[in-house]
């Protein structure tokens, strides 16, 4: 707040909803939280004050009650509303939201609105006509532009996550819109199809497990995976509360309770906590098992300048600009694998977006503008059956020269390996929580462990899992490494265990 409001932007500060202020057995985030909590920001000299309902549980009466008594307290201060319109009430809360004060709310082109996205511009529209709240856009006009984003959706129709309707279930589990198709699409990939409706139980469960937190990126993130974590491992709150020492819990889970996200309003749940971060320290802080307070406050400052150098050793100082550095600060990995990326195909940002999702078929031709009067015509003359290793021989042309370039594809049959499964009830024989890729193995075999220290490092979905040991003893083998494909309860590590 305080350095864009040195550098002369407009400071607008959000507090996001979650809960029911309509509610009185709600408990938690009443009307008094939220009017509290607004005070502090407008004491901080913020501009505006947006008021995020991520998962769409802002319904019409409590978005008049909620707004009503923020503009009665704050006549002078805009107030900006967004919200997801899962449950389908998006249009009644946000006209609620305007008659009681609101001076903005967000809306989505119709070809784009509903469900998990916002509610619909053009119902808003056609529903503020004639009145005090009249937007003064002509519906006619919006009608011409959703054309085109009703095409455009076509494009993408691939990539949709088969949500057909709302849900009013979105008011029990309080997902976000935004993140409730990533994660459908991410509980298939973790082999949990079939299973939505138990995710979607569990998401109310891990909520409670964590203390019920406002959800939004991050701690969305936490309790999603936390949610598929239990429903993978079939868990009930009970075990995970019991077992908490031994359980092989999601990175993201691990480091909310050490505070990584900050402090939740209401405190962090016990015994769970303690449970989860016996043993467990934050590197490099010095033997801190957790953050008291605000977590960037215990943190050197970044270093710009060695990062800006580093990266431009790295890859380039002419491929890199400021921006770049600050993606990197925020997103070291993700940062990473785009340069890598680019490195191996260039930017792919000069084909057009058909081609780009769905590929060339033979005998097309494409033309590609890589800058005003350069341009590269290129023509798909056949494509080869895959070799045994699933390298394909693609012939083509390139300004009517021909070429040919050997490719991987990733679709071919590759031999599935089969892997011993962990035995249940042994102790030392430790195996994956989830399906997921390997990244590192953090022992060897004859290595001396305790109960808790690390062992193999796992990814799936974006969502690190850490297997901990979950005894005193020696490593007998490690029958994973670093890229390896599991699935849930494939064997990793096996322990004797120290008698």
């Amino acid at each position: 707040i305080d350095a864009v409001g040195e550098a002369g932007g407009i400071v607008e500060a959000a507090v996001c909803y979650t809960g029911d202020v309509s509610d009185p057995k709600r408990g938690l985030y009443d009307l008094e939280y939220y009017l509290e909590f607004v005070r502090q920001l407008e004491a901080q000299g913020i501009h505006a004050l947006a008021i995020k309902d991520m998962a769409g549980l802002l319904k019409p009466n409590a978005a008049g009650m909620l707004v009503g008594a923020i503009r009665e307290e704050f006549p002078n201060l805009p107030i900006h509303v967004h919200t997801h319109d899962t449950a389908g009430t998006g249009v009644a809360s946000m006209l609620a939201a305007a008659q009681a004060g609101a001076d903005a709310v967000d809306a989505a082109t119709d070809a784009m609105s509903g469900t998990t996205a916002q509610p619909s511009l053009g119902a808003l529209v056609a529903s503020t006509q004639g009145t005090e709240l009249d937007t003064g856009l002509d519906l006619h006009e919006v009608s011409k532009l959703n054309e085109y984003w009703e095409e455009c959706r076509g494009l993408y129709a691939p990539f949709e996550s088969g949500q057909k309707s709302g849900s009013a279930d979105v008011y029990i589990h309080e997902m976000p819109g935004g993140q409730y198709t990533n994660l459908l699409y991410q509980s298939s990939q973790l082999g949990l199809t079939g299973q939505w409706s138990q995710v979607k139980t569990a998401y109310a469960a891990a909520n409670r497990l964590l203390g019920d937190i406002i959800k939004v990126t991050p701690s969305s993130k936490v309790t999603g995976d936390l949610a598929q974590f239990l429903v993978a491992n079939k868990l009930t709150e009970h075990e995970v509360i019991e077992k908490a020492e031994e359980l092989s819990f999601p990175n993201s889970v691990i480091e909310y309770f050490q505070g990584y996200l900050g402090i939740p309003p209401f405190g962090f749940p016990e015994p769970l906590r303690s449970r989860v971060l016996k043993g467990r320290k934050i590197e490099g802080s010095g033997g801190l098992s957790c953050f008291d307070g605000r977590p960037g406050a215990q943190l050197p400052p970044f270093d710009f300048e060695s990062t800006e150098a580093n990266l431009k050793e790295k890859w380039g100082s002419g491929k890199l600009s400021k921006y770049d550095v600050m993606s990197y600060a925020m997103y070291p990995a993700v940062f990473d694998e785009f340069m890598e990326r680019q490195e191996e195909y260039g930017k792919l940002s000069y084909l057009d977006t058909r081609t780009f999702l769905t590929g060339m078929k033979v005998g097309q031709e494409l033309t590609v503008e890589l800058e005003k009067g350069k341009h590269l015509v290129l023509k798909l003359i056949s494509v080869g059956e895959p070799t045994p290793d699933g390298i394909v021989n693609i012939q083509f042309e390139l300004n009517g020269q021909p070429r040919s370039a050997h490719v991987k594809d990733k679709r071919a049959a590759v031999k599935e390996t089969a892997r011993l499964k962990a035995l249940k009830g042994v102790t030392g024989s430790i195996g994956a929580a989830m399906p997921g890729v390997v990244l590192e193995t953090k022992v060897k075999k004859g290595d001396k462990v305790k109960k808790g220290d690390p062992l193999v490092l796992m990814s799936a979905m974006k969502m690190e899992t850490v297997l901990t040991s979950p005894c005193d003893g020696v490593v007998k083998q490690v029958v994973v490494t670093a890229g390896d494909q599991l699935d849930g309860g494939d064997l990793c590590v096996e322990i004797d265990e120290t008698l």
